[in-house]
């Protein structure tokens, strides 16, 4: 068992607008907790502007010194750009996805594993939807008093029998429709405006993003994981001892995908660093059920059989926006003969984190799925920081793991087709 010196991290996130900044000082705030919980030594450092957005951490944990360099490999712009809708735009993307996901029947099946995902994609579309109504309802109402007052004050005048007062009622119509049109606009952009607190929006745009291609990988994003796979190709000609590529929510299948083609074209040096997959909170389910996935279906059923990397993948049931604990590759349908990844582990929020901590957090579901990245306060086997920046290589820190008894690893997607080599 070799103590890594040096490691390469390089982290993907989840479909996220934001600089990767965040992700830094996230790290910054985060490890120094979680080192002063647990009683050891870290340092981050802001590294210097090159082509890429990364940092450097030092550690000393167990009295063993180590060092990190962790890149942030962006496509926030790509995120942005899909995110710059009208809101006309976002309603006919939620027309179109949830027509995707019931036509193919993918929905029905995503439902036989966790219902927290699946609440988690209602949630847009019953908030979005519940938006429109109080903005057509509160329209209607505004409208309705105007037209009331217009037409009283036709029968105050005496005027209620001729053409005048038809006249007068015609107006009153459309001023009616006129004044719901305006409400509506204004309260619909007002409730856009919130979504930073109500994130209907950004989850509408994240799953319309992921079924656009019915699961197929969209041009730009595809271009890009090109781009991520030089990057990490790079780092194993590097003189470290591990590089480990993490993907977090959406940004775990898009890890799974950049690792498989550096294997598939024999990217990996002859003696080489240790390659290592670290898969937190993953929503894979979401794209390999979908009938053009076939790519990522490939890619999933390639990696479980390869010995040329550790994958370990981390879920946790306290996450209601991860298919939490279920095998990516065996409920996509994909088990290979001779299967060996991932190693399903959970991070167990309800044991990991004290029972005020839990309490504290347990209704704030998009902060919980963030939590992968951040420090717990009862700790168990699973550190993120102690795997981004300790001393042991993730293959050596969970070697006599078991996977959890938990897991769920029962084929349920109707398309199991794989992309040709």
């Amino acid at each position: 068992m070799k103590p890594v010196s040096l490691r390469r991290v390089f982290h993907i996130p989840g479909y996220d607008p934001i600089h990767p900044r965040r992700y830094r000082e996230l790290y910054r705030s985060e490890s120094a907790a979680q080192a002063k919980i647990s009683g050891y030594e870290i340092v981050v450092q802001g590294g210097a502007p090159e082509d890429s957005f990364h940092w450097s951490v030092q550690s000393r944990i167990d009295g063993q010194a180590a060092q990190a360099r962790i890149d942030v490999l962006v496509w926030s712009d790509i995120v942005r750009a899909s995110m710059a809708q009208s809101i006309a735009a976002t309603y006919w993307q939620l027309v179109q996805t949830a027509s995707i996901y019931i036509s193919t029947g993918t929905l029905r099946r995503l439902m036989w594993l966790r219902k927290g995902p699946i609440i988690a994609a209602f949630y847009p579309v019953g908030m979005l939807l519940g938006q429109l109504l109080l903005a057509v309802l509160l329209g209607w109402w505004l409208g309705g008093v105007v037209q009331t007052g217009l037409n009283a004050a036709v029968v105050a005048t005496g005027l209620d029998g001729g053409i005048i007062a038809a006249a007068v009622g015609w107006l009153a119509l459309l001023v009616k429709l006129g004044i719901l049109g305006s409400v509506m606009v204004f309260a619909l952009r007002w409730f856009k405006a919130q979504d930073k607190r109500l994130f209907a929006h950004y989850l509408m745009h994240d799953y319309a993003f992921s079924a656009q291609h019915l699961g197929a990988t969209p041009p730009a994003l595809d271009t890009r994981l090109a781009t991520f796979t030089d990057q990490i190709a790079r780092a194993l000609q590097d003189p470290v001892d591990e590089v480990l590529v993490v993907g977090h929510s959406s940004g775990a299948h898009l890890a799974i995908s950049v690792v498989a083609d550096l294997i598939r074209d024999k990217r990996l040096p002859v003696d080489g660093p240790k390659l290592a997959l670290l898969t937190l909170g993953h929503v894979v389910p979401m794209v390999s059920f979908l009938p053009r996935a076939k790519h990522l279906r490939a890619d999933l059923a390639y990696l479980a059989t390869q010995d040329a990397l550790t994958w370990v993948d981390v879920t946790a049931p306290g996450d209601g926006c991860c298919f939490a604990l279920c095998d990516p590759v065996a409920v996509t349908g994909v088990t290979p003969p001779g299967k060996r990844w991932p190693l399903v582990i959970s991070a167990a929020f309800t044991q990991s984190l004290s029972p005020a901590r839990w309490k504290a957090l347990r209704w704030r579901f998009f902060r919980l799925h963030f939590q992968y990245l951040c420090a717990f306060d009862r700790p168990k086997d699973y550190d993120y920081f102690q795997i981004t920046a300790g001393p042991l290589t993730l293959a050596d820190r969970y070697r006599d793991r078991a996977p959890s008894k938990s897991r769920i690893d029962v084929p349920a997607s109707k398309y199991t087709s794989l992309a040709l080599p």
